[in-house]
């Protein structure tokens, strides 16, 4: 295999494994059961819909999320979360802190997402004891260092339920490949308000749409536009050749960090989508996760 199908592989793996991940994982900020027991912490119901789909809570998600750090202020929530404006986060996280502590929503958040895991797929679904071993043996000995929320992840004990030990090592590679998504665009002398803006065009979104659930404002997007045509990444609204090939390799990047995790799970990749992809598609049909997340919206883009 030469060095291009190797990294062609690779990448198609990668994005492969994140996909499959998401709307099993990812449904933890979805499920109505983790607002229900958010509410009872004190915090605001869920306040979107998401064509059928709860969204949370701004402070519930931030404080939820951020638990994985422990008791965190909101500065280090920001900076582990990388692409919301810290004059969001920061007050959302102080008054969350205000209505509970870390143990308590983690185990809220856990309980939560498995509830409705459990709800939509099943306690103990087809395919479960195979995924978690693959899972178990992909997050065995992971490394890391400087990604924090895949080590707040790995952390923690598994929730005591049939598919706590599957949840909790797909929770680790979820935060992981985003972790190692940060190092790749602060490698590359982005801000977190300029990847989300690059990011809107890698999926054909219009500048200014995704990224304003970020929580910039106009006058912090006129400035960070100005920055990337600076820097010929973006003209008249959309990429330069140089601005698409950057964000092409920050994701290129971000797969091959993922090259121990792959190694790991070898052989039976194809087996483990297999699985993750039923189990996804029950809980977008049970409005679980929504339609169109962000590796949906990376798909099939130009690379």
């Amino acid at each position: 295999m030469d060095a291009l199908t190797d990294v062609a592989t690779g990448t198609d793996a990668s994005r492969g494994l994140g996909g499959a991940l998401e709307p099993v994982i990812g449904q933890v900020y979805f499920a109505p059961e983790c607002h229900a027991a958010y509410v009872e912490l004190g915090f605001d119901p869920s306040r979107r819909d998401l064509d059928g789909v709860a969204a949370p809570d701004g402070d519930a998600y931030f404080t939820s999320r951020g638990s994985l750090l422990g008791q965190a202020p909101g500065e280090v929530v920001a900076a582990a979360f990388g692409v919301f404006s810290i004059d969001v986060v920061v007050p959302a996280v102080t008054r969350g802190w205000q209505r509970t502590d870390a143990p308590t929503i983690r185990a809220a958040r856990d309980r939560g997402a498995l509830g409705q895991l459990e709800r939509l797929i099943g306690a103990e679904p087809e395919g479960l004891a195979s995924t978690e071993r693959t899972l178990l043996r992909a997050i065995d000995g992971l490394e890391v260092s400087g990604r924090a929320l895949a080590a707040g992840a790995l952390a923690r004990p598994a929730p005591d339920h049939p598919l706590g030990e599957m949840f909790r090592a797909g929770d680790v590679l979820r935060e992981y490949r985003g972790d190692c998504h940060i190092a790749s665009w602060v490698a590359a002398g982005l801000t977190a308000i300029e990847i989300g803006l690059l990011t809107e065009r890698y999926w054909n979104l219009p500048l200014r749409s995704y990224s304003r659930t970020r929580g910039w404002t106009d006058a912090q997007y006129d400035e960070a536009v100005e920055a990337l045509e600076a820097r010929r990444l973006l003209a008249d609204g959309d990429f330069t050749d140089a601005g698409r090939q950057l964000r092409e390799r920050i994701e290129v990047d971000t797969d091959r960090q993922l090259a121990p995790v792959l190694a790991r799970i070898g052989d039976e990749l194809e087996p483990l989508l297999a699985v993750l992809g039923r189990w996804g598609a029950a809980v977008r049909d049970g409005k679980g996760y929504p339609r169109s997340g962000p590796h949906d919206l990376a798909r099939d883009q130009p690379r």
